[in-house]
């Protein structure tokens, strides 16, 4: 017999926790709230397990409850996770293996595919795989990050942007109300130390709309500026870009070391949106010059300022030599491209002594697979980055 009644149940206004026996708990919070919680311990673990408000369950029904959870602890069976599947809520791996079953057959990297489940299993899962999706927050969410934020920053941002798709997908399904708090959860993060970068750069989310806007008219600047955002290279590199060094039949442009920063030829594997671009360019050509992109004056490239009084013109917060960031975080963020990979890309020194050996090779297959993703991203239309 309890020692609760009905009648004691009702004149509970005290904040405090009021025993019934057995674990069973009537709690009085300090706002006034009532609800039922029954206590039970396992293995030397002690759990509160919520029953419901008083408004809604009884003295009597709350005893069934606290007499069931306890049967099912004793049992070896977690409660809640019984609870939430007669809810038909997924718990976050059940709904990651779902998301998985919808896209896999989009993704044709096969790398990709496999890696994008992985991530999730050896970093996620952990920290909170079992729990209902319903129930994952910015808390749990920062704690999975911050454990490899600053050892693999990569891999948590892909991890982020995985874990963001499925609660995304469980908002959309109907299986939570709300998406995860991203705004606050990224500022908690630790910062992680960088090579410091004075170049305004775009949102790579935003740059499929400058490109649509850029498409609007036609020139010759206008079109330099799509080849540099496609070939993700630095403004001398395009403005100073001669006939000579391009070869369309093959997709290909070839810089030679004389005009690098770095002292070293750069091929630069073309996508097909920029063969379409040079094509274009092939309207402006001069005789007078072999410039691809010839400035106001014919037999002069076009000058540095030409591009930036695009951006100006366009009023956006960013400088051309942004755009390869722009490039950089969107392969970082949003693709299972490897590092090396994009910054090879972008021709940077990397501390790597066979790297002149795969140049020509697999690196540059790989790269050219990289620039044909980043030029689908960058014509996409405005409404299907959102």
């Amino acid at each position: 017999m309890g020692r609760l009644s009905a009648s004691a149940v009702k004149a509970a206004k005290l904040p405090g926790r009021y025993g019934d026996g057995d674990g069973l708990y009537l709690l009085v919070g300090r706002s006034g709230s009532r609800s039922w919680v029954c206590r039970v311990q396992k293995d030397g673990r002690r759990r509160d397990i919520g029953l419901g408000s008083v408004k809604k369950v009884s003295l009597a029904l709350a005893r069934e409850r606290a007499a069931k959870v306890r049967s099912q602890i004793e049992a070896g069976i977690d409660p809640i996770s019984e609870r939430r599947k007669e809810a038909g809520i997924p718990t976050f791996r059940e709904a990651a293996d779902m998301v998985f079953a919808e896209n896999k057959k989009n993704w044709r990297n096969l790398k990709h595919r496999d890696q994008w489940l992985n991530t999730l299993k050896t970093y996620a899962y952990p920290h909170f795989g079992e729990v209902a999706v319903s129930n994952i927050d910015g808390p749990m969410v920062r704690d999975a990050l911050v454990a490899i934020w600053l050892q693999k920053p990569e891999t948590a941002r892909r991890l982020r942007q995985r874990i963001v798709t499925v609660i995304d997908w469980a908002v959309a399904k109907g299986y939570r109300d709300v998406s995860l708090p991203l705004a606050a959860m990224n500022r908690s993060l630790p910062k992680i130390k960088a090579k410091p970068n004075h170049r305004t750069a775009l949102p790579y989310a935003d740059v499929p709309a400058f490109v649509a806007r850029l498409r609007e008219k036609e020139s010759a600047a206008r079109l330099a500026f799509e080849a540099l955002i496609l070939t993700a290279a630095r403004s001398g590199e395009i403005r100073l870009a001669t006939w000579d060094e391009i070869d369309l039949e093959k997709k290909l442009w070839t810089i030679p070391a004389d005009r690098m920063k770095a002292g070293r030829e750069h091929i630069v594997p073309l996508s097909d949106a920029a063969v379409r671009v040079l094509e274009k360019a092939k309207e402006y050509r001069e005789k007078r010059s072999n410039l691809v992109f010839p400035g106001a004056r014919s037999a002069k490239p076009l000058s540095d300022m030409t591009l930036t009084k695009i951006c100006r013109d366009m009023e956006i917060p960013a400088v051309p030599h942004g755009f390869r960031s722009s490039f950089r975080d969107w392969v970082a963020e949003e693709t299972d491209f490897d590092g090396t990979i994009a910054e090879m890309a972008l021709a940077h020194t990397i501390e790597n002594k066979v790297e002149a050996a795969y140049r020509r090779g697999n690196l540059l297959e790989k790269r050219r697979g990289m620039m044909e993703a980043w030029a689908q991203h960058c014509m996409k239309t405005p409404a299907a980055t959102a």
